[in-house]
């Protein structure tokens, strides 16, 4: 039997446009288009500048491009600066499983890969819909959190084989882009947990950057150690600690994972978007918000783990820890009426008023939570007033999550929202009509260049 690296390797060069349904085309695109809005809302983000500065000090002789700025640099740092560009607002998409993540993360991989390999929309798509496919299954799969490891170590698979399908390399080669890109490439979890730094918006572009250059190795004939998961040395002794298996590839009779990724409707950790959403719910009902003495939310536990594990969540003291802190996220929805970029900067971390609410927010385990997951990321949100007052909402399914999804034309609105800051309505139109229309687009290196400031 073929190893899970061989399996990948196989099916990464053997997926075809035309096997693809229309919804999954359609779905593709609309991630597409998410995750390039993100990429542009999150350009000012310190840890975007940073990144680019670092991408300009190198120059390629198969250059890259830079979304936004048109920088022009070696294609695994366009993938990094891109990577972090698109993460950094932490609004794009999340899948939850028994591992979770945001598969989006590797399209930074094949728009890239896309540019430098001359490759078409059509390939693009085939590229998003394998890399999610195969970050997916793996979540599935398997749970690496208890072991020390960040998702990203899955993520980073995804982007080596997205990158691989845009650079068109061979099945062997693809393997050995795997064994190459997988060896010396281990994230740790300590990344989200704690006091989070900028790193956690770059971690997933990291990995995304190390995907690209294990491929251009692999494309140059360079092998890596095999086999990569069985082995005495490999990935279920060292990250897993387990043997798991992946289940069918979408493809035939079997769906395809991207139809259950969702969309984020707020700026803030995947966790999370279920709660603010009963909060803000709850705030329509509320005569007046400085009534409250004590917020109720009850949510699952792995919820919990990230979202509400730590001191330094009631506490945040930087835009990567609040937008990763339940407490404070559901005491900015009920304080403001909204949750969005704004309300992480320093104005409102330093807000006493603010801070004092978010101590007031109390967090524990829900069983019906837990046994609805990961099919739902079910919240009851429970605010309580000095006379007494309880307003109660229960969310299981967010706007803009796979049962309840964003229309195409919210989604259009949430691209605008994050682009038209940097590009002009006309530009933002030119860039939206080549999105919804990729399989027309004959190089996504037009597309990259379009976004240039």
């Amino acid at each position: 039997m073929a190893n899970i690296a061989e399996r990948l390797s196989s099916y990464a060069t053997t997926l075809r446009y035309e096997e693809l349904p229309p919804e999954v085309v359609h779905l593709a695109k609309r991630m597409i288009i998410d995750t390039l809005g993100c990429g542009l809302g999150g350009y000012d983000g310190d840890p975007s500048r940073i990144a680019r500065e670092t991408a300009g000090m190198v120059t390629s002789s198969v250059p890259a491009t830079v979304i936004g700025s048109g920088l022009a640099t070696s294609p695994d740092m366009a993938t990094f600066a891109n990577g972090v560009m698109i993460r950094y607002l932490d609004y794009n998409d999340g899948y939850t499983s028994k591992e979770s993540g945001h598969p989006s993360d590797s399209i930074a991989a094949t728009l890239t890969c896309s540019e430098v390999g001359q490759s078409g929309g059509k390939e693009l798509v085939v590229a998003t819909v394998l890399a999610y496919e195969a970050f997916c299954r793996i979540c599935d799969a398997v749970d690496i959190k208890p072991s020390g490891f960040d998702h990203v170590t899955v993520g980073g698979i995804a982007s080596i084989l997205g990158a691989a399908r845009c650079l068109g390399l061979t099945e062997e080669q693809t393997l050995q882009a795997l064994n190459l890109g997988i060896a010396p490439n281990l994230a740790l979890y300590q990344t989200r947990i704690g006091d989070v730094s900028m790193w956690k918006g770059c971690a997933y572009a990291n990995a995304s950057r190390n995907a690209v250059f294990a491929a251009m190795l692999a494309q140059r004939g360079l092998t890596g150690p095999s086999p990569i998961f069985e082995g005495e040395g490999g990935y279920f002794k060292a990250v897993s600690r387990e043997v798991f298996c992946l289940e069918p590839f979408g493809g035939g009779n079997q769906p395809f994972k991207i139809g259950e990724c969702s969309i984020k409707r707020f700026p803030l950790g995947q966790y999370s978007q279920t709660v603010v959403q009963a909060a803000l719910e709850i705030r329509d009902q509320l005569p007046d918000v400085n009534d409250i003495v004590q917020v109720e939310v009850r949510t699952l536990q792995t919820a919990i783990n990230i979202m509400a594990g730590d001191a330094e969540k009631w506490r945040p003291t930087n835009r990567e820890t609040a937008d990763h802190s339940m407490p404070y996220t559901v005491a900015v929805a009920l304080m403001y009426g909204a949750v969005d970029q704004r309300h992480f900067g320093d104005q409102y971390l330093q807000n006493q008023s603010l801070l004092d609410l978010t101590g007031r927010v109390k967090v524990s385990v829900s069983e019906e939570a837990n046994q609805r997951a990961p099919e739902a990321m079910l919240c009851d949100v429970e605010a309580v007033t000095g006379s007494g007052q309880r307003f109660f909402s229960q969310v299981a399914y967010h706007k803009g999550h796979f049962k309840n999804p964003l229309t195409d034309a919210e989604l259009e609105s949430k691209f605008r929202s994050l682009a038209c800051g940097q590009l002009a309505d006309a530009q933002a139109d030119a860039i939206l009509d080549r999105l919804w229309n990729l399989e027309q687009l004959g190089d996504v290196g037009d597309l990259i260049r379009l976004t240039k400031f």
